[in-house]
């Protein structure tokens, strides 16, 4: 389990909002100092969206970072399921480098060794992974399924892997391409934001739980070595 689990708890998102921007904010300048870039990985869907459109105001030197998705669904680029499409039209115009790690396979492990290798070519480890949770306790796009094994378990230079989960989740019925755990763990920092009372719930017993746990998140958690601070939002 991560050294240390640290809580920031929110009554009013716009106090997490601009919590999560500082602390982003912070590491990628951080990097930037350190080694001249940063290379940082970021959630998709609707609770990270005005975080990361407000962190695309910060003055800071974004032709010098790189992002890339935690996860992507195996949709096209233009679709409105797509990570890396809302990732990129907002960091794009700032001059970013937004890489996806999703391909046209259409097997899922195809697409998911396409990625792999298209990972292998950047400076790792990343500066940071952000990430979130599901309701039914999965991070990234680590599901319940045949591949969830591949995803926890996958050898140390396995940093993508694609998925078909099982059940497929109803508002995103595809298979998927993920980081790994091993991947997520071998992040400088890392952070989990997530929204509402059942999530806590969930997140609390997959901590308590850890590598027993049956939510995905405790198990990804157990692997992490470092700090890692979760941002609540508890209304």
């Amino acid at each position: 389990m991560a050294e240390e689990i640290e809580w920031w708890e929110f009554d009013a998102a716009e106090d997490l909002i601009d919590a999560v921007v500082g602390d982003v904010s912070f590491i990628i300048e951080s990097a930037l100092d350190a080694r001249g870039q940063a290379l940082v990985a970021f959630p998709g869907g609707s609770t990270p969206k005005p975080i990361l459109e407000k962190l695309a105001e910060s003055k800071i030197r974004w032709k010098s970072v790189t992002i890339i998705p935690t996860d992507d669904r195996l949709v096209p680029v233009d679709s409105p399921l797509s990570n890396v499409a809302m990732i990129a039209k907002i960091f794009i115009p700032k001059g970013a480098r937004v890489l996806p790690i999703t391909s046209d396979a259409a097997d899922h492990k195809l697409a998911g060794n396409a990625a792999n290798a298209r990972l292998a070519d950047l400076h790792w480890p990343p500066d940071l992974v952000w990430l979130g949770m599901g309701a039914d306790g999965h991070t990234a796009s680590i599901f319940p399924g045949p591949d969830l094994d591949d995803a926890l378990n996958g050898g140390k230079d396995v940093r993508a892997v694609g998925v078909a989960p099982d059940p497929l989740p109803e508002e995103a019925p595809v298979n998927r391409v993920t980081l790994t755990a091993t991947a997520i763990a071998s992040a400088r920092t890392t952070m989990l934001v997530i929204s509402g009372a059942k999530k806590r719930e969930v997140l609390e017993q997959a901590i308590e739980d850890g590598a027993k746990s049956g939510y995905p998140v405790g198990q990804v958690l157990e692997k992490i070595t470092i700090p890692v601070d979760i941002y609540c939002l508890d209304a």
